[in-house]
């Protein structure tokens, strides 16, 4: 029987986190023991409260109003490592939405390579069933399940399973990124700890993308909201968290080039695709 702690993090989307969490319990398979830890960060639509009366197995952590996507997950990590050992730990956003036999794909996944290796769950689109989010090779192109286990070298924080020999290797996210980047920076962190990243066979559910480029992107935007927008912890690319993920796993050079070129964009948005 495996025990596996699930992390999740919400903001003021009740209806869609008490909808996955209704498929994530839906997904258990019998070999499985799942404890939930749920960081509520400040929500006001009584997330915290309807979770608690839903699925009182769920521990909701509350969160101070300020810790985004990232900090928040780093929260919900500390949480259920200091209250059990568990083999595994599954980081799921709370937009995405898991098929019946997901949970048993990514362990799976994880026991045919060892566990040496952080298994990225796949996503589709619900309308048009075509890839959303998962891994992505080295050229930043999706890698699309084809049936069999792929490598990728980034992955995105959707749904993702670390084995506890990770976790013991290369620890908690960083919470010195607030929303973004994290999970990024976590993928590299195990690849440079000997691990490496994998995709599943298959798609394991369903998360829409945001197809909409950041604020500070669009020339139709006023220069002072497209600058609040470019430093909020929601811009994606803040100038000091990506330098700092740039650096510490491209290089400096790297991290300077695209400091510069996001400052460009900021102030000429129409040399780049809108």
């Amino acid at each position: 029987m495996y025990k596996i702690a699930v992390l999740l993090t919400c903001f003021n989307r009740v209806d869609k986190t008490l909808a996955c969490l209704e498929n994530l319990f839906a997904s258990v398979p019998d070999n499985m023991v799942l404890k939930v830890f749920l960081v509520d960060d400040g929500s006001t639509d009584g997330t915290g409260v309807s979770v608690r009366e839903k699925f009182p197995q769920v521990q909701v952590i509350q969160g101070t109003g300020s810790l985004y996507w990232n900090r928040g997950m780093h929260l919900a990590w500390d949480t259920a490592a200091n209250t059990d050992e568990f083999d595994y730990y599954i980081l799921l956003n709370d937009d995405t939405f898991l098929y019946p036999n997901a949970l048993e794909e990514v362990l799976t996944c994880a026991i045919e390579k060892d566990n040496n290796v952080v298994v990225c769950a796949a996503f589709c689109s619900e309308e048009t069933k075509k890839f959303t989010y998962g891994g992505q090779t080295k050229k930043g192109e999706p890698v699309i399940p084809n049936g069999t286990i792929q490598e990728c070298h980034s992955i995105n924080g959707n749904c993702l399973l670390v084995p506890k020999k990770v976790h013991d290797s290369v620890g908690n996210l960083d919470p010195i990124f607030p929303h973004a980047i994290g999970d990024f920076d976590y993928g590299q962190r195990a690849m440079a700890n000997g691990f490496k990243l994998i995709t599943t066979k298959r798609y394991l559910g369903t998360c829409e993308s945001n197809d909409y480029l950041p604020k500070w992107c669009y020339s139709n935007v006023p220069f002072k909201e497209r600058l609040k927008a470019l430093y909020s912890p929601l811009g994606n690319s803040h100038p000091k968290y990506y330098f700092i993920y740039i650096k510490r796993h491209f290089g400096l050079g790297l991290a300077l080039k695209h400091m510069l070129s996001i400052h460009l964009r900021l102030l000429i948005p129409n040399l780049w695709k809108q």
